[in-house]
């Protein structure tokens, strides 16, 4: 008995399937300039403020931190030097020595110096109020950066309100015909402005606490060099 095998061919159109597949998987990307620009005039002012304030972080910090790092430069030689020319009467000698070195420390030794004739009381409170003037200089627009640290999230959560409402606006104007695209905008400016706002003030507030510790570590030095003259003047009289 002969076995007839019968093939068959079985595609898909014959089973009433489309078979039809694109080549090329369509990949839709987005870049960084499509989602700042995709959240409508709203979103892009907000966006545009904080772009601003991130430019005002970077130099801000850059700034003071370059004058923070001369601050806390410590010259070993530099009391060795005051209290051997103090010791000789060279007055003139360590105030030259404290206007070559420019610092804030120098500038509180150059003061004690000046009132080397008065009492320990009067020198202490002349050293003191020109350390009170080097940390006001030293502590110059770090203000600004702990603004910027809290104003930005709130400038970003103002777009988020702002989204919000150009969200509801359109569904509001669509008249039961809703899509996604209609409410892109909105959630567009929502969801951007949150992220740019916490990441300007998250950076802007590191950046403050970085400076605060380097201020206080100046005035720890010129707190310490302050005690250091007043111990060789008392030692000289």
């Amino acid at each position: 008995m002969n076995t007839i095998l019968f093939q068959i061919p079985l595609t898909v159109d014959s089973l009433g399937v489309n078979s039809s597949l694109p080549d090329e998987a369509v990949e839709k990307t987005l870049s960084i300039i499509d989602l700042i620009t995709s959240g409508g005039l709203g979103g892009q002012l907000i966006m545009s403020t904080l772009g601003l304030l991130s430019i005002l972080t970077v130099y801000l910090f850059v700034e003071r931190f370059q004058i923070l790092k001369n601050a806390n430069k410590v010259d070993v030689q530099f009391m060795n030097k005051v209290k051997d020319y103090l010791s000789d009467s060279k007055e003139a000698s360590v105030l030259a020595l404290c206007e070559r070195t420019s610092s804030p420390v120098a500038q509180i030794i150059a003061k004690g110096t000046l009132c080397k004739n008065g009492s320990p009381k009067d020198i202490q409170d002349a050293m003191e109020r020109q350390g009170n003037l080097e940390v006001y200089k030293l502590e110059h627009n770090l203000a600004s950066l702990a603004t910027i640290a809290g104003a930005a999230p709130m400038i970003g959560f103002l777009g988020t309100v702002i989204g919000m409402i150009l969200a509801f606006h359109e569904m509001a104007s669509a008249g039961g015909q809703i899509d996604v695209e209609m409410l892109s905008k909105g959630i567009y400016t929502a969801m951007t402005t949150t992220v740019a706002g916490l990441i300007v003030g998250i950076s802007a507030f590191l950046a403050y606490n970085n400076l605060v510790v380097k201020v206080t570590n100046a005035t720890f030095k010129m707190e310490e060099a302050t005690a250091n003259f007043l111990d060789v003047i008392a030692k000289s009289k």
